[in-house]
């Protein structure tokens, strides 16, 4: 049955309510994660870090339910992120996947929010009897899964943002950002760079974004080029040919000194215009990158200069050019 307008109005306003009240409730859990680890949480959170740098082999992330889930994700952002991790579910563990956890170089990464899931006690047992390491994630220090733990990392008791205090929500998302926080605690721990993401996320617009200028830009007889001394009557042709938008300038020593875009030609459109030379009208020093520049970053330096093509420079000299349809094309822009 259809609401009529003030039910429907109420039934918005309640509904907006509840999602702000969630909302608070999480960023009070978090606001507790945070202060945990400002307080008597430091120590493990450092001792978790510094071993699981060390490791020789992989993180083994694991946990049931909905921790399994969150196990998931932090599995995959530790492997995205430079440290070597694949999530193993617990049940699966007890059925043969115990297999795939080697002894004296994995550790694993247990997260349980009582501490006391069935599901992880052979997994549990199997990491003691081969002396595996183990970090447990949960919120009692007091539990099975952290007394049998080389580390524990205990997340603060806050209100589930369910009104039933049921199904995990304010837990779950303490457990995802303390995933979050080792895993950017090792990225810059290992000085994991820009670069060595890019290896791996080569695909979509993230690969994109993280290409390097020299990977996409025009190059050799696409690049529009003159010297300082050539005609309009003939850079204008030339500019048309290019399609690019812009016309390089170069001095006798192949060093750019100038461009000349699309602007320019509008700005000094009048009757004695293809009578001049591309020096007298070339906007001089214009703004040039590296071949090595990312494309998130030639992007950058195009929005905030408000213009569309930028010439690649090396000594000085133009080796490139990138447009921002070149950005487009590729899935940056």
């Amino acid at each position: 049955m259809a609401l009529n307008a003030r039910d429907e109005e109420y039934a918005r306003s309640g509904a907006v309510t509840s999602a702000l009240r969630t909302l608070e409730l999480e960023c009070a859990g978090l606001t507790a994660l945070a202060d945990t680890l400002r307080g008597p949480g430091a120590d493990a959170f450092c001792a978790a870090v510094d071993l699981i740098h060390q490791a020789t082999g992989r993180a083994i992330v694991t946990g049931m339910g909905k921790s399994g889930h969150v196990g998931q994700k932090v599995a995959a952002t530790l492997a995205s992120t430079g440290t070597p991790a694949f999530f193993v579910h617990p049940s699966e563990a007890s059925h043969g996947d115990l297999g795939m956890i080697r002894s004296g170089e994995d550790l694993v990464i247990a997260l349980s929010w009582s501490g006391e899931t069935t599901e992880l006690t052979n997994l549990v047992q199997y990491s003691r009897r081969f002396r595996v390491p183990l970090v447990a994630i949960t919120s009692s220090d007091d539990s099975t899964l952290a007394r049998a733990a080389d580390i524990v990392l205990v997340l603060p008791r806050t209100r589930e943002a369910c009104p039933h205090g049921l199904a995990p929500t304010t837990s779950t998302l303490m457990q995802l950002a303390l995933g979050d926080a080792l895993a950017i605690a090792l990225l810059e721990r290992k000085g994991f760079t820009a670069i060595d993401f890019k290896t791996f996320h080569p695909g979509g617009r993230l690969g994109a974004a993280l290409s390097h200028v020299s990977d996409f830009m025009h190059r050799g007889d696409r690049l529009p080029l003159a010297r300082v001394d050539t005609p309009m009557a003939e850079a204008v042709v030339m500019m048309t040919e290019k399609s690019l938008g812009c016309l390089g300038i170069v001095d006798g020593g192949g060093r750019l000194v100038g461009i000349v875009t699309d602007g320019d030609l509008r700005r000094h459109m009048n009757p004695k215009l293809l009578d001049s030379t591309v020096g007298d009208i070339m906007t001089s020093r214009p703004k040039t990158i590296g071949p090595d520049m990312l494309a998130s970053q030639a992007l950058e330096v195009l929005n905030s200069s408000a213009i569309t093509a930028l010439f690649v420079v090396e000594d000085a000299r133009p080796v490139g050019l990138v447009h921002i349809h070149d950005l487009l094309r590729i899935g940056v822009a």
